[in-house]
Parts: structure tokens; sequence; C-alpha cells
């Protein structure tokens, strides 16, 4: 599946023929990268009968405590941040936990380094450094130049791969020159108030020109800590894991507990200080949720 289209779903056949189908009630929620089995129905429309089995899914929180899905099947997640808006680390590291547990791969994208001056895209710059030693790609990119897209094109080949960020950072600009035949629409940051305009609507993949495919996703964050368990959450932070199995007691939450080797990594400076206190935030996040 390709898109959704208001009730009715966008599939692309094994011809490559885009066929507009409709769901069998009680199917089930289907997402954006979604392998389906369809018939024809007359009208040169379709009827998914049946969402074949998922090696990854991204949820986002519905009503009533459930979650709806957002895109399947993915690879790699492409985690776009910029020198303008102002970079939220603390949404980075939700959608790093999120891959973590869900078994994708994650690359870091800082956009626009044409812009904010060389002290800004520095200082960002070192802020990754503690991603880059746990062996995340950082990618530093500008779509109005284009510096650094033929080096993250390279890493999109053979891969379903999904954009996601705040507003305003620029997956659209992005998307664009990746998909040099799309028209996706772009949008500037409102003067005003410094946040990101919401340009793109609705999940969509595309194929791209040299192999591999991308999902361009709307700007907010689309998904979060969705069937995420608080026991879970810190096996969602690379550097945390040889620590986790030292620790005194085995439902140890790395917080306030006695005998925690996490707790004494952060002290002894193995473990980044700054990613601990993201961590805090994002347990208590799923304390309220």
């Amino acid at each position: 599946m390709v898109s959704h289209l208001g009730k009715a779903l966008a599939v692309e056949s094994v011809n490559g023929t885009t066929i507009v189908c409709h769901t069998r009630r009680r199917l089930g929620l289907p997402a954006v990268g979604d392998w389906v089995l369809w018939e024809p129905c007359g009208d040169n429309q379709g009827r998914v009968t049946k969402i074949l089995p998922r090696r990854s899914l991204l949820s986002r929180p519905g009503v009533k405590s459930k979650t709806r899905p957002v895109a399947a099947n993915i690879d790699q997640l492409l985690v776009v941040f910029a020198t303008e808006p102002n970079c939220d680390f603390l949404l980075i590291d939700q959608f790093l936990v999120v891959c973590e547990l869900q078994g994708i791969s994650a690359h870091l994208i800082l956009n626009k380094v044409d812009l904010g001056g060389v002290e800004k895209v520095a200082a960002l710059n070192e802020n990754l450094t503690v991603y880059a030693r746990v062996d995340y790609p950082i990618h530093l990119v500008s779509a109005k130049t284009g510096e650094g897209i033929d080096r993250l094109s390279e890493s999109l080949k053979k891969h379903i791969s999904m954009l996601v960020g705040q507003s305003g950072v620029g997956k659209s600009s992005i998307s664009n020159i990746l998909l040099p035949d799309r028209n996706l629409e772009t949008a500037a940051l409102s003067s005003g108030s410094g946040k990101g305009i919401h340009t793109t609507t609705k999940s969509t993949l595309y194929h791209l020109p040299e192999g591999g495919d991308l999902i361009d996703s709307p700007g907010i964050a689309i998904f979060g800590l969705a069937d995420i368990k608080e026991q879970d959450l810190a096996n969602g932070f690379r550097e945390f894991r040889p620590y986790i199995s030292s620790c005194r007691f085995k439902n140890c939450r790395h917080i306030n507990d006695k005998g925690c080797a996490v707790i004494s990594a952060v002290k002894n400076g193995q473990i980044d200080g700054q990613r601990y206190q993201r961590y805090l935030k994002l347990f208590k996040k799923l304390l309220v949720t």
C-alpha cells in the first residue's frame, strides 16, 4: 500500500499500476508500506482482502488507549533536524528508542548546514558526538546547496526508508531532491514564531530513482512511544545495554534504584549525562500515557 485516500487506499500492483481499493470489514487497519492481497471489484477498483505479516510497524497513539498503524515494513528511519527550528533532542531520542525496540536502523540528518553560521553548526555537531559514539550514522546536508545529499542517497539504496522530524526542518525539501520527478509541496518557516508550517498531510511511499523506497511523513511527530512498556525503555538506549545485566535487581528502572549499574555508568562518565536525563523524561512520559 502506498497511501491513504480518505477511507480508500492506493495500492500498487505487481505490474506497477496503482489501484484504488477499499477494505473488507474487520480486516484491521492497513499502513503505508504494507504488503496486501487484493481482488478486483469493478470500475477499475479493488478490495483489499488480507494484510500480510509485517516485519516492522510504527504506530501512533489513538483514542481510548488504542494505537493506529503509521507505516509498516520499514528498514530505516531518517531522523531529520536542522539549525532552525531549534533542535529537539528529546524527540530525536524518542525516535531512536522506537527504532531500537523495533529493529529498525536509524540515520541522523542535520539539514540546513548552510544556515545558522559556522558556530551554530559546530555546536550542533558537538552534540551529535554522543550518537556517533554508539554508531548512529550522521549526515550533514543542505537541501538548498545539495551538500551531503549524494552520500545520503547512497545509503537509501535497496532499503525502505522513512523521513521523520519536527515541522520546518526541511523533510519535503530533501524529498524533492531525492525524488526529482515528484512535486512535493514545501513551506518556509513562520517568520513570526520560528515554528514549522505543516506541509505533508499524509504518509506516502515513493520509489527512489536509484532503487529503494522512501516514505514521506507529516512534519509533526506522527508516532510516539505507543506500545512501549516502562521496563523496555532502557533497552532503547544503546549505551545502556552493556550495563543493564549488571544491575542488582532484574526489575531495575535505572532511576533511583539501589545497585543500578546504569546510574553508576552515568556517574563515571561512561554514559552521557544529558542522554540519561532525557531517558528520565521519556520514562516519566510513559507513566502518564
